[in-house]
């Protein structure tokens, strides 16, 4: 006779409530079970209204901070140019990009499949797997990305002078 909602046990919001909620699933005889449940769930909706918002507003009016909003993160050109050639899965893409976090790298793959640029098929079998590939909104940035790696290409020496020679 627990009233409590399973995804409230699940939410990291309960950590607080650990204890009143074991203490509830031992006796569930309890008188006011019924409005601390209510408490607890109205505790997480109030959290959930709290979700990050932008203190600066997107400047709609400018393509180019548009663009860059898109793909300008540490890893996100470099995601989108390795799915340019096949779909990747999350581990082979961490494998490519050791030095990135791992928990960066599936943000930034988040992101993209958000935005648009990159798709997400998770196959329906056991141990599930999952793969992401480039849409063909995101092969539209390839030929900005390919101007940046030509511009990197013809620019070494002013890399080198700012990070040293490559070892």
């Amino acid at each position: 006779m627990l009233l409590i909602d399973a995804k409230l046990l699940d939410s990291y919001h309960t950590h607080k409530y650990r204890k009143i909620i074991h203490i509830l699933k031992n006796y569930s005889v309890y008188p006011g079970l019924e409005q601390l449940s209510l408490s607890l769930c109205q505790k997480e909706s109030d959290n959930e209204k709290s979700m990050y918002e932008r203190k600066i507003p997107v400047d709609l009016d400018c393509p180019l901070r548009l663009t860059m909003s898109l793909m300008g993160s540490k890893w996100k050109s470099c995601i989108l140019d390795e799915l340019r050639h096949k779909p990747l899965r999350p581990s082979e893409l961490h494998k490519i990009f050791p030095e990135a976090t791992p928990r960066v790298l599936d943000l930034q793959l988040k992101e993209l499949v958000e935005d648009g640029l990159v798709s997400k098929t998770i196959y329906p079998e056991l141990p599930p797997r999952s793969e992401y590939a480039i849409t063909p909104l995101g092969m539209t940035l390839i030929p900005i990305i390919d101007a940046m790696i030509g511009w990197g290409e013809r620019n070494t020496e002013l890399f080198e002078k700012k990070y040293g020679k490559r070892k």
